[in-house]
């Protein structure tokens, strides 16, 4: 965990390690015992006020890229590097292995219509569970994407693949692909850039055969999943990816572009996302 700026919760349980920064309200570990750590966190991300810290579970918030127009910045909203209010931790480590951590954010200092966002971080033995509750707070229809970034630790991104996904209609935004949706054939395998948007609303499950084991991402409130991989020539462009780029592979539970939430004044949903090993 870094040093402040960036406080947060950093525990060890009979080897269980979990982590939660307060910036971004960002979950950075959980890696059960006997296991390699499954968010995986970049070893040049920079933690500097305002940048965004590359692994972990960044929260895309109230825009998804550059927005529905591509005209807003910071790429995927001002959620992930502003700094949330940690509200409560339950600690309940030493009878079940459970850490809960809640944070909120609201529309305070940003161009933005009022609402509250309460990100909930829960940890055991068992899983990760990070679910992203947004209300609108105000007297109009609060329209807005958002996602659940999340970085997942592989053994190598071209030995591993995506099932669950066969069949679903995705958007390509890979360099060189075209506008048209396209449909999932079989298992998802990274021997490029992958870069899609799926209309998808069920598990997707990583296969991992050299480090034995399968990663799940089960969620709720979630019309689309997002699978990303830079590949070599644009992961070694990012600074703070460079070499390390088929260290990881993201599946993120999100609502973004046609599928984006439209809340209504005092309405609320939901955003959940649910990490597991087998």
């Amino acid at each position: 965990m870094p040093s402040a700026p960036f406080p947060g919760i950093d525990t060890y349980h009979l080897g269980d390690h979990y982590a939660v920064l307060d910036a971004g309200a960002q979950v950075l570990q959980w890696t059960p015992t006997g296991h390699n750590p499954v968010l995986w966190v970049s070893p040049l991300a920079s933690f500097e006020p305002g940048v965004a810290v590359r692994g972990g579970v960044p929260v895309v918030f109230p825009w998804f890229g550059a927005g529905p127009q591509g005209d807003l910045t910071p790429s995927h909203g001002f959620a992930r590097t502003a700094e949330w209010r940690r509200t409560s931790v339950t600690n309940e480590l030493v009878a079940s292995g459970r850490l809960e951590v809640r944070h909120v954010l609201d529309a305070s200092g940003f161009d933005s219509p009022p609402f509250e966002a309460e990100l909930v971080s829960t940890f055991t033995p068992r899983h990760v569970s990070i679910s992203l509750v947004v209300t609108n707070t105000g007297t109009d229809t609060f329209r807005y994407e958002e996602a659940l970034h999340t970085y997942l630790g592989v053994s190598e991104a071209a030995g591993v693949t995506v099932e669950g996904l066969d069949g679903c209609r995705y958007l390509d935004k890979a360099d060189g692909a075209g506008p048209d949706e396209l449909v999932q054939e079989g298992s998802i395998r990274f021997d490029g850039e992958v870069d899609r948007v799926y209309a998808h609303t069920g598990d997707a499950v990583i296969d991992d055969p050299a480090w034995s084991r399968r990663v799940h991402v089960a969620k709720e409130g979630s019309a689309n999943t997002v699978v990303w991989n830079p590949g070599e020539r644009k992961g070694t462009a990012l600074a703070d990816v460079g070499r390390n780029w088929p260290d990881f592979v993201c599946i993120e539970a999100g609502n973004v572009r046609d599928d984006a939430i439209e809340l209504a004044p005092r309405a609320q949903h939901i955003l959940t996302q649910t990490i597991s090993l087998s």
